[in-house]
């Protein structure tokens, strides 16, 4: 998703199929080494645009699942490797990168790290590829998405 730092890219998804679309048009410009923030309340579809993204990266999207309970969920595609990492059920206390092995996970440049309720990182350095995307609705309702760039400098 091409985007300048100072800039907001404002979408507005009326159906669930809209909010996927936009994810795989996510998806087709990634190039590796990509962090993207997710954030939104329960049921914005932060896991419905992830799963959009990975089937612009041809991955069987019937694969992708909420890590809510596993905490990073794995996805190997022909492009590049992508960790799904779901911070919900991380103590707000903690340090939330710690408790997945962030670190660990951005040692693999070409990776592209996707993350649930990312404002759960409080004090991270992310890396200089990082895009911020807040979902607001829920269900069938209209979704409105805001992508922005954040460049590390």
């Amino acid at each position: 998703m091409q985007t300048d730092s100072s800039k907001v890219q404002k979408f507005l998804c009326e159906t669930p199929q809209k909010t996927f679309d936009l994810g795989e048009k996510i998806g087709e410009s990634l190039t590796g080494g990509e962090m993207i923030l997710l954030s939104g309340g329960l049921g914005a579809g932060k896991t419905l645009l992830t799963k959009g993204i990975l089937s612009a990266l041809d991955f069987d999207v019937d694969e992708v699942t909420s890590p809510s309970f596993t905490l990073v969920n794995l996805y190997k595609t022909e492009k590049f490797d992508v960790y799904h990492i779901d911070l919900w059920r991380i103590d707000e206390r903690s340090d939330a990168g710690a408790a997945v092995g962030l670190s660990e996970i951005l040692e693999d440049e070409k990776a592209v790290t996707i993350i649930e309720w990312s404002e759960r990182l409080k004090i991270f350095s992310f890396p200089e590829k990082t895009f911020h995307i807040n979902i607001e609705g829920d269900g069938d309702d209209v979704r409105r998405i805001n992508i922005s760039r954040q460049d590390a400098k």
